[in-house]
């Protein structure tokens, strides 16, 4: 009964955020007012250069592998499949982060400070990168139509010392938060962002000199690091009315002696393996596994198809990203790191958990001493909740992905 009320609670609340959605569409279809946390759309010199883009088609960035959605599935499979606790019953102890870790480099020129969600902050040879940043009380338009974080972030965005560069995976509210980029309106950090992306960021005080533009496949530098924006299959958009009006990519950070990839938000595509080999391997990789549903496969990875994606880009450590923080997807808020662990042991893939606000170096050391941080909860393996997504976007044509784990949850 308390498993069903609870599925019945986040059913609710995604019919909900849908209505909301959906009045404001109509709403904005008579008289729309664009506010500031909405961002602004691609227009001259910005929108020209999104047209010149492979990726854009017929008025909007498009998928090579097109995706699919049941808007019926993905309501109902809430009230029978979803997880026995979307979010913590009680407070989490997440700890401050010491920032005085940052007044000396890593030992060996590679530390990950992961906030939860995707907000990451990667410091790599000599470069100090912070990866879809979230310092937001919500992510949404609004704190009634937003989603408030697990817990408040473990460190103040002024005491991380400075950030060379500032990485956007894509516009969606749960990486691309108005408030923290407005707060960095005053440092000196390059933002480098898909196409389209910097519309938002000049609307919200980010100087022009300081935005870089690229499509996929596109590199820049800064100071010894070289990053490469690199696709992914998923979509963009802050309102009904504006979609997929930026580009969404992953990324990949290359330096000197260290090679890292952040997926992104991404679903299962045929280029991952391309990314492997024209930029891998990978000492590390964030992959998100986290934020998943089977009426909309193509969106996320989940994950064991994470796992999946650590090894056809070649990465040699994989942590997962995009749990952990947020209540997006009706399954219970640990299970995406569950999941990510059977796997990997089974298949035999190195990974590891990062505590959030914890600076660690990736060593073999961290990985054995890493801890578990979360309750245990029961949870759903990948045969209570299949995820194979769609070849392209057709549902009866799936890519027939195998999970090596199938047996029983937690």
């Amino acid at each position: 009964m308390r498993d069903i009320k609870r599925r019945r609670r986040w059913l609710r609340r995604t019919a909900a955020g849908i209505s909301a959605l959906l009045l404001l569409a109509v709403v904005g279809g008579l008289v729309y007012v664009r506010t500031e946390p909405f961002g602004a759309s691609p227009a001259g010199d910005r929108l020209a250069r999104n047209e010149q883009s492979p990726q854009w088609r017929d008025g909007e960035f498009t998928n090579p592998q097109p995706q699919w959605l049941s808007l019926w599935q993905a309501t109902t499979s809430s009230l029978f499949t979803g997880g026995d606790t979307s979010s913590p019953d009680q407070p989490l102890d997440i700890k401050p982060t010491d920032t005085g870790v940052y007044a000396v480099s890593p030992t060996t020129g590679l530390r990950i400070t992961w906030f939860g969600h995707s907000s990451t902050l990667v410091e790599i040879d000599g470069a100090r990168v912070l990866l879809d940043p979230f310092w937001g009380d919500y992510s949404g338009p609004s704190s009634l139509l937003g989603t408030r974080p697990f817990y408040p972030p473990p460190a103040a965005l002024t005491d991380l010392g400075p950030i060379d560069a500032v990485l956007i995976s894509h516009d969606h509210w749960d990486h691309l938060d108005q408030s923290t980029i407005t707060a960095m309106a005053g440092w000196t950090s390059t933002f480098v962002v898909p196409l389209g992306i910097g519309a938002h960021l000049e609307r919200w005080g980010i100087a022009p000199d300081r935005i870089r533009e690229l499509d996929w496949w596109q590199s820049t530098t800064v100071g010894p690091v070289e990053l490469t924006a690199t696709p992914s299959r998923h979509s963009s958009g802050r309102d009904p009315l504006h979609s997929n009006e930026t580009l969404w990519s992953g990324w990949s950070l290359r330096g000197p002696q260290h090679r890292t990839w952040y997926s992104g938000d991404s679903g299962y595509f045929a280029d991952l393996e391309q990314i492997g080999r024209r930029l891998g391997p990978f000492d590390v990789t964030l992959i998100e596994s986290g934020q998943y549903d089977p009426g909309w496969p193509d969106n996320h990875l989940g994950p064991e198809l994470a796992v999946n994606a650590n090894a056809l880009v070649g990465g040699k450590l994989m942590i997962p990203v995009h749990w952990g923080l947020l209540n997006l997807a009706p399954h219970n808020w640990t299970e995406p790191v569950e999941r990510v662990r059977a796997e990997a042991r089974c298949r035999n893939q190195e990974h590891l958990v990062l505590v959030p606000g914890v600076p660690t170096e990736p060593t073999a050391d961290a990985v054995a001493a890493q801890q578990q941080w979360w309750p245990r909860l029961p949870w759903r393996t990948a045969a209570d909740t299949p995820l194979d997504p769609t070849v392209a976007g057709d549902p009866d044509e799936r890519i027939g992905f195998t999970p090596c784990v199938l047996g029983p949850g937690g």
